[in-house]
């Protein structure tokens, strides 16, 4: 894991927090925090309901409390903007507007969202060639990072321990048309230099443990600054090395945001996302014959005529079913607290009123 030490000498000699993406725009949307005397802060990492962040002065550790909601998703996270009140015991007052957010389902299954990381430009999905593709999950990081706002970037990683890693790439352009798909070794430094120009602005590495994400983004650092280990031989998998999402700066330019592996990578309202990943589906679905085809046996299919020409892949009918069943019913539940939360607010509302009522009542009386 990271100290705050980690970032002074980069923060300190790269002119503070345009290092780390400040500019023009947000000083111009900062304008009112700093008339309250409050000063901008970049979040790097989160844990234990504080948070790390840099300043135009350094590092400084701060205080949530003051921005802490109810709501995952709303809650301060890795690469959000923030303003900041300084002093004895620095605390967040306020976190400024995300462009973009990654959002998967949370991991307890209940129907908040949890918030991966903010600002994001560049969504580096980092793929493993040492073991079999998972196109499901390819697919479902490509739901999440459409949806967000970023542009996504398929990293092939450990091309050394591939006998052939151009029929990956093969695969993955036929799964991701349009997507940029670049193969990479960090053991040899193969792809490094056409990945270091595809990733702008800030970045976020996403995959599961075991697929390299800590080991490229050391290569790309050009330093041993994130944490490694070891996969198992038989599967690929990786322990959890990275504990924490956390920040540092790139030495070309922009900043890097390496994750925790995800074991889970479930959607949470993601239906844009899902549409630029099945695009092709989408598109086949508008030319059926009827307007509610279920794609199974219906006369005048497109999508049934495209997967027998060759053109579809079964599979990948049956991932965008699955995706589709999943975001849906992850809607309905966040729909479902929504509206319960709205409800408890206006039984709030009738208790405060019927409080008030008694007491005019009682001082009449009186």
């Amino acid at each position: 894991m990271l100290s705050s030490d980690s970032f002074s000498p980069r923060s300190s000699s790269d002119g503070g927090l345009s290092a780390y993406g400040w500019d023009t725009k947000l000083e111009r949307s900062f304008t009112s925090h700093r008339a309250a005397g409050l000063i901008p802060a970049r979040i790097i990492g989160v844990d234990r309901g504080r948070c790390d962040v840099i300043t135009e002065t350094g590092p400084l550790r701060a205080g949530t409390s003051l921005v802490g909601a109810s709501d995952p998703v709303s809650a301060p996270c890795t690469g959000d903007w923030a303003a900041l009140r300084s002093g004895h015991e620095p605390e967040l007052t306020a976190l400024l507007p995300r462009r973009s957010v990654i959002v998967r389902s949370s991991a307890s299954r209940s129907s908040h969202g949890q918030a991966l990381a903010a600002n994001i430009d560049t969504a580096a999905l980092v793929v493993s060639v040492e073991v079999p593709l998972n196109l499901g999950r390819i697919e479902r990081l490509l739901a999440l990072a459409w949806e967000s706002g970023a542009l996504p970037v398929i990293v092939l990683t450990k091309a050394d321990q591939s006998a052939d890693p151009s029929t990956a790439t093969a695969e993955l352009t036929q799964l991701a048309p349009g997507v940029e798909i670049i193969t990479t070794s960090a053991a040899t430094g193969h792809g490094l230099e056409l990945l270091t120009a595809a990733l702008t602005g800030t970045v976020v590495l996403l995959g599961p443990s075991g697929a390299g994400k800590s080991t490229l983004g050391n290569a790309l650092l050009g330093t041993e600054v994130l944490a490694t280990g070891a996969v198992r031989a038989q599967d690929g998998k990786g322990r959890h090395t990275t504990v924490r999402r956390q920040m540092v700066p790139l030495p070309n330019g922009g900043v890097l945001i390496d994750t925790p592996g995800l074991r889970g990578i479930g959607l949470f309202d993601a239906d844009d996302g899902l549409q630029q990943v099945f695009a092709d589906i989408e598109r086949l679905a508008s030319q059926c014959r009827f307007s509610d085809c279920g794609h199974d046996s219906e006369p005048g299919c497109a999508v049934q005529a495209a997967i027998a020409a060759g053109e579809v892949s079964e599979r990948r009918l049956d991932s965008y079913r699955k995706l589709q069943r999943e975001n849906a019913w992850a809607t309905s539940r966040s729909d479902a607290r929504l509206c319960a939360q709205r409800e408890d607010h206006k039984k709030a509302i009738t208790r405060s009123l019927r409080e008030t009522y008694t007491f005019r009542d009682q001082q009449g009386r009186s």
